[in-house]
């Protein structure tokens, strides 16, 4: 159908060609159709001539009807840039689906001054008098207008939600044809043969079905948001606690591989154990769950050393990888997924965990402080130093998931002479932080010359994912208690792991607690040459002694900007005075600037790195991490990727067997080192309940 519009004043407007369909307008404000000669304006008006372009009166007249018209004409609209209201010359511009303003209608043919895009826009008259109405965009922008009167303001309204409909009903259309053609694509390339000239699994093919899938997914959740947010506006705001839930995938994961066997990743039921893992799975049933104390004697200096520098096993199986993407949903949880053996690195969560303890000088020094102050400046330099040597490697690879009841132990000797005293930089002169590498008498001397720092991790829980993990040195009287529940999602061409849980430092001598927080953790480029970076807020809090600490770690802008920055406040709540402020990047350089002026440098590629010590093989419980992982640990160091799939599926074919068996039988799972407390979890001798404490001050 064609409508030819003509405006007041003569000038035919461009004649636009809209359907039946869409120019009919469904749940919304039907419009109504006034006497010719009604209405006169002292501000504004729906259409405009020369004879009325002033912002003082005149007579006009509207001819309504529900298809889409183009409307102009003086609005007031509200800033808080100047005045309050000013007039401002509004066009509607129906074919774009835009609402622009001008200074005043002599300016229209210049660049506008603003515009909205009404695509998923929420038109809203106002409450407040029977003149105002609000345009909320999709983008978050809102313009606050007031017409003349009633009739003029329902005139734009009618108008502009007309519009706004006709937008948003486009975008789905387009949607739905975009994503009938993503479909018939995918089923052209699935129905190639899977050998030949060109195959289902040629690898630009992949890349294609790949792009495609993650380009269709990221448009469809922000429709699907946008559609949300227009039915929240129209129907008033959503109860209290709802959120927006990605959407889950609409295309089960499929089982094509490169040479046409089982996928990796696939969640079929898995093939008959490997001997090892079946006799693990026998002994699991009967193994005592009582904890068991570590004799620190039978620890020996950790001399394994499993680099994660490789890249041919990503290269090699790259065809995988892009088929793998092609089946995941934007904002997928990935919990569930089992992801290629490939791309795992070679130690279990709970020892990277363990890692993270890798300066103990720089943790037991904490305790050393003067002040509560330089305690607080101590725990934050420890806290940003911890997360290098957690990384091994550049390349970014993920440690095994651990299973239900897997533990780890392990301790650090550090020689007392080697442990900052006294105060810290913030009252020394400035330096470069660089500790050189112990000497090896200084490894060698007596237990009685070394503070020991002892550490125990368990897997507490599977669905979901919760570690539970605990560090303390005796001597010093100071624990950390910790839980962490790992949150994965799929974002397009990264992954991003969300780390759920809290932590505490309690240092004994002075009666102090500091709970703190970790950040996220992002596998970037994951088509190319994936890497790691850490992103959010994260927070230290002191309560009895005031002091709190913020810390951000930056990710890289879109264009720009450098890789791995963080920066940090140290405050005194009491008085919100910042007492050291932290800048540079988590895997290079900090630079420490204290209230007095003074500055200091930590270069954390110099920081000594103290050796953990684990018992042998032969002597660790059966659910201890390297030994549990210990077959596929050994087939990834050969590169023998499918022995290491058997042996990763077996134990995970064994953890889903004894958790249905639990289930069938209403057996609850006992931990072995961890107490459930509240949301946390608790390990079951923490030093505060042997040694009360007792503060200093």
């Amino acid at each position: 159908m064609n409508f030819g519009v003509k405006m007041q004043g003569g000038e035919p407007a461009s004649v636009m060609k809209v359907s039946e369909s869409e120019g009919k307008l469904e749940g919304l404000a039907t419009a109504v159709t006034p006497n010719k000669n009604s209405g006169n304006s002292s501000c504004g008006g729906a259409s405009s001539s020369s004879s009325n372009s002033s912002r003082g009166g005149g007579t006009k007249g509207w001819q309504y009807s529900d298809h889409m018209e183009s409307v102009n004409g003086y609005l007031m609209k509200y800033t808080n840039l100047v005045t309050g209201w000013q007039y401002r010359f509004f066009v509607l511009n129906n074919e774009a689906g835009l609402l622009e303003y001008f200074v005043n209608e002599q300016s229209r043919n210049q660049k506008p001054r603003g515009t909205l895009q009404l695509a998923g826009a929420v038109i809203s008259p106002s409450d407040e008098d029977s003149h105002t109405f609000t345009v909320n965009a999709a983008s978050g922008e809102q313009y606050k207008l007031r017409a003349t009167d009633a009739k003029e303001r329902q005139h734009w309204v009618s108008r502009l939600q007309i519009c706004t409909q006709h937008h948003t009903e486009a975008i789905g259309k387009m949607m739905s044809h975009a994503e009938g053609q993503q479909r018939d694509l995918i089923r052209r390339i699935e129905c190639l043969p899977a050998s030949g000239l060109l195959s289902s699994l040629d690898q630009d093919l992949l890349m294609l079905k790949a792009t495609s899938m993650a380009t269709m997914n990221c448009l469809n959740d922000c429709f699907h948001i946008l559609q949300l947010q227009h039915a929240s506006h129209q129907k008033g705001a959503l109860p209290s606690g709802t959120t927006i839930e990605w959407l889950e995938p609409k295309i089960p994961l499929s089982n094509h591989y490169k040479d046409g066997a089982e996928q990796p990743f696939a969640t079929e039921p898995s093939k008959p154990v490997a001997a090892p893992e079946a006799q693990c799975a026998a002994e699991s049933g009967v193994l005592a769950r009582e904890p068991e104390d570590i004799n620190a004697d039978d620890e020996i200096e950790d001399t394994c050393d499993n680099k994660e520098d490789d890249l041919g096993a990503v290269e090699e199986q790259r065809s995988v990888i892009l088929h793998l993407l092609s089946q995941l949903k934007l904002g997928m949880d990935l919990t569930r997924v089992v992801l290629p053996t490939f791309i795992l690195e070679k130690r279990s969560l709970l020892e990277m965990y363990a890692d993270f303890m890798s300066h103990p000088d720089l943790f037991i020094g904490i305790t050393n402080g003067a002040t509560p102050e330089d305690r607080m400046i101590r725990f934050v330099e420890y806290y940003l130093t911890s997360f290098h040597e957690g990384r091994k490697g550049a390349i970014a690879k993920k440690p095994y998931n651990p299973i239900i009841g897997e533990t780890f132990h392990c301790s650090w000797r550090m020689p007392k002479s080697e442990v900052a005293s006294g105060v810290s930089g913030s009252s020394s002169t400035p330096a470069i932080t660089n500790h050189a590498p112990l000497p090896e008498e200084a490894l060698t001397q007596g237990v009685s010359d070394c503070y020991t720092v002892r550490f125990v991790a368990e897997q507490v829980s599977h669905h979901p994912p919760v570690s539970g993990f605990y560090a303390e040195c005796a001597e010093r009287k100071m624990c950390v208690n910790a839980h962490v529940w790992t949150k994965s999602k799929f974002l397009g061409m990264s992954i991003g792991v969300t780390m759920v849980g809290e932590g505490v430092l309690c240092l004994l001598e002075h009666g102090e607690e500091y709970t703190f927080s970790l950040p996220c953790a992002y596998a970037r480029s994951i088509l190319t040459v994936p890497w790691v970076e850490l992103g959010g807020k994260v927070s230290v809090n002191c309560a009895k002694t005031g002091y709190s600490a913020s810390i951000t770690f930056h990710t890289k802008p879109f264009y720009g900007g450098k890789l791995h920055r963080v920066t940090a406040e140290v405050k005194y709540n009491l008085t919100n005075t910042v007492v050291c402020r932290v800048q540079g990047e988590w895997n290079s350089v900090l630079e420490f600037t204290y209230s007095n002026g003074e500055t200091k440098y930590v270069d954390l590629a110099k920081l000594a790195v103290t050796k953990k010590r684990v018992r042998p093989l032969e002597k660790q419980d059966p659910f201890e991490s390297r030994r549990l992982w210990k077959n596929v640990t050994d087939s990834l160091r050969e590169s023998e990727i499918d022995k290491a799939t058997e042996h990763k599926r077996s134990l995970e074919e064994r953890q889903r067997t004894e958790e249905r068996l639990r289930t069938e039988t209403g057996t609850p799972w006992k931990t072995k080192y961890f107490i459930k407390e509240g949301d946390g979890w608790v390990y079951h001798k923490p030093l505060w309940k042997g040694i009360p404490s007792q503060p200093a001050e």
